[in-house]
């Protein structure tokens, strides 16, 4: 099967879209985001999704309140109840540009089919690292695009509010929280029978091992016996092992997009000097702490940064604190970036600044980026953040300001 008619097509993707979520949410303008999710609930609506989620107005920001989660779910009630849009089948039913365009993303996800089957499978192409490394191609093309103005993104590249007004946010209090957790999972280890949790996780090891009996239904008894997560988890380790992504990152795709651009060369030629004057050239380490798997944002910071001529290290996903800072001393480098996007930033960062200084390189400045309320700002300023750089910020900016704080570090 090489080729698909039109209403195959479309019958493909109508299957296959089960579920969508915010396209590109901004920090700036937030109101605008309602505006956003509500054309991409109506292009999934249109698209016959079977599942959908609409985004609130502030995650950019931090996580919802109350407020912009009811606004997200009122959007789907009006196009369900007002709209009565669910009431026709197929309402795009003949229209030759919306069969064009089902044809031309048919063709094309077939021939990435088809170049992901010589490869030998998925399974392949996740272990290779070629799947992420063209979303990370995407999206660092992108990022290029809207940092240029070649993409316009209203009220961050172009029709900018002269002064952003705050708005109320949802604080969490990650201590009380993390606390609370712990308390739990204490109750939990203190009140269930030991030895039958025990006698489940060493069953799902045999079976792991064996191949004799169902991994899945191990793992639910194990569960039902109040095991955890990670008590499973550990006991399929132990003969599977831990998938470790390959850390790969992609050169001259951002760089190819802004090339050229006077901002952009002037970077480039201040981080030559650097060179000149250090030695070396500036050496960042991107870290993702905690439980915390959203690093498609780090890996453009990282091939951007790379791009401008940084000397640049991507630590693996879910490192503690102290494995970070152990391993920013072990490459020698002059910065940590740290990436939030999960509302841990004001527990994680001051632990790895700890951390630094424990183990003899509070020399070594760290800046963050993510999802990051400007309320929080000064608290992690005071727990030793040398710069902050929230949803929207230009590459060329962040770039800019940590190279100015790598300098003030080493004078």
């Amino acid at each position: 099967m090489s080729k698909f008619e039109p209403k195959s097509a479309k019958s493909l993707m109508l299957r296959t879209h089960s579920q969508t979520s915010g396209w590109s949410l901004t920090e700036q303008d937030p109101y605008n985001n309602v505006v956003r999710t509500t054309i991409e609930a109506m292009a999934a609506v249109f698209g016959g999704t079977q599942s959908l989620h609409t985004n609130a107005l502030d995650e950019a920001i931090a996580l919802p309140t109350e407020f912009s989660s009811r606004i997200a779910r009122n959007t789907q009630l009006i196009i369900q109840e007002e709209t009565h849009i669910t009431s026709v089948v197929d309402p795009w039913a003949g229209s030759y540009m919306m069969e064009k365009l089902t044809q031309d993303m048919a063709d094309k996800a077939w021939g990435i089919i088809e170049e992901i089957e010589t490869m030998g499978g998925m399974t392949k192409a996740v272990e290779s690292g070629w799947a992420k490394m063209q979303i990370e191609t995407c999206a660092a093309d992108k990022q290029a695009r809207i940092d240029s103005g070649k993409d316009v993104i209203v009220g961050v590249n172009k029709y900018k509010l002269a002064k952003q007004d705050a708005i109320d946010i949802l604080d969490i209090d990650n201590h009380a929280v993390r606390d609370s957790q712990i308390a739990r999972l204490k109750n939990i280890r203190d009140s269930r029978d030991s030895t039958a949790v025990q006698a489940a996780l060493d069953a799902l090891t045999r079976c792991a091992e064996t191949g004799d009996g169902n991994l899945l239904d191990l793992a639910i008894k194990a569960m039902r016996l109040r095991a955890t997560v990670g008590e499973v988890s550990d006991a399929l380790e132990k003969i599977f092992g831990r998938f470790r992504a390959n850390n790969q990152t992609i050169s001259g795709v951002y760089g190819g997009v802004v090339e050229g651009l006077e901002s952009w060369e002037a970077i480039k030629a201040d981080i030559v000097s650097f060179k000149e004057e250090e030695g070396r050239r500036p050496r960042i380490m991107i870290a993702k702490l905690g439980q915390d798997g959203h690093d498609r944002g780090a890996k453009v910071v990282a091939t951007a940064f790379a791009d401008l001529g940084f000397d640049i290290d991507v630590g693996p996903l879910f490192q503690t604190p102290e494995e970070a800072a152990r391993l920013a001393i072990e490459n020698d480098v002059h910065a940590i970036g740290v990436s939030s996007l999960a509302a841990g930033h004001k527990t994680l960062l001051p632990a790895l600044m700890q951390a630094l200084k424990d183990q003899g390189a509070d020399d070594i400045i760290v800046f963050a980026g993510g999802v990051i309320p400007a309320q929080d700002y000064d608290y992690l300023f005071k727990a030793g953040a040398r710069a902050i750089f929230g949803p929207g910020t230009r590459i060329e900016d962040s770039a800019k300001k940590v190279l100015e704080e790598i300098r003030k570090a080493r004078t």
